[in-house]
């Protein structure tokens, strides 16, 4: 997962410490020729901005793309999700658009079809454990639970719940895997485990004992080594493959 903030890529620890790593259009073409299976860009500043998605950015990179791409940030209206549909992007991630209003879950899947709608849901542990749903690039809570806001969405039409943990993003301490597994039991639908992967042993965690569809990660494709010096990568097929076959 990329996060833009403006037209430029950072990385985030907790969604703050902000750290830049790069032009997203080199990033692309780096992850096109190591294969990378999918990508998601994330706008982090465009919500809280109340501005549209960057729709000439967004068509760049869609076009120079190998792989599925998916884009979230400042959807506010169904134009929206239509004109990023047509720049060439397979999915629209929603988030406080969809915590707002699960309607527009639904009449974004009724037009585009489920496969189009991934509703990511933030979601950080307050001072008691409990896990609170969070909107605006984690700085408002929600009014609802994580297990009744991801049946909902559900319900209405998102084809894939991004279950993202803001207390474990960018530390490389693993995926919150009672979180990711109490989401993937309640729905019917792929979820896709996010926040906190440092190795591909995490991956595996977050599949084989969460429950996962499918796992996302940021930080441990762009920082390397103790320092954490910015070298965008990613794993060839036979390491990924090496990683399951440990397990």
């Amino acid at each position: 997962m990329l996060l833009l903030k403006g037209d430029l890529l950072y990385k985030s620890v907790q969604f703050k410490e902000l750290k830049y790593v790069g032009d997203p259009r080199i990033a692309v073409k780096i992850f096109n020729d190591k294969g990378c299976d999918e990508l998601v860009l994330l706008d982090i500043t465009a919500t809280n901005e109340k501005r549209r998605p960057n729709f000439e950015l967004i068509e760049e990179i869609a076009s120079e793309a190998f792989m599925p791409v998916a884009y979230g940030g400042g959807v506010h209206t169904q134009e929206d999700f239509k004109q990023i549909i047509r720049l060439g992007v397979e999915k629209v991630m929603l988030c406080t658009r969809a915590a707002e209003d699960t309607n527009f879950v639904a009449e974004a899947a009724r037009v585009h079809g489920s496969q189009s709608v991934v509703v990511c849901i933030d979601v950080k542990r307050n001072w008691t454990g409990k896990a609170q749903v969070m909107t605006n690039s984690g700085t408002r809570a929600a009014k609802r639970g994580v297990t009744e806001f991801a049946k909902a969405v559900a319900a209405a039409g998102a084809g894939e719940i991004v279950i993202n943990s803001i207390d474990r993003d960018g530390t490389f301490k693993g995926y919150d895997i009672p979180l990711i597994r109490q989401v993937a039991s309640a729905v019917d639908v792929p979820v896709i485990a996010c926040g906190g992967a440092g190795s591909l042993e995490h991956v595996v965690e977050a599949i084989h004992e969460g429950g996962a569809s499918a796992a996302a990660a940021g930080s441990i494709f762009v920082f390397q080594g103790p320092h954490r010096a910015v070298l965008i990568t990613f794993p060839d097929e036979d390491r990924l493959r090496s990683a399951f076959l440990r397990t």
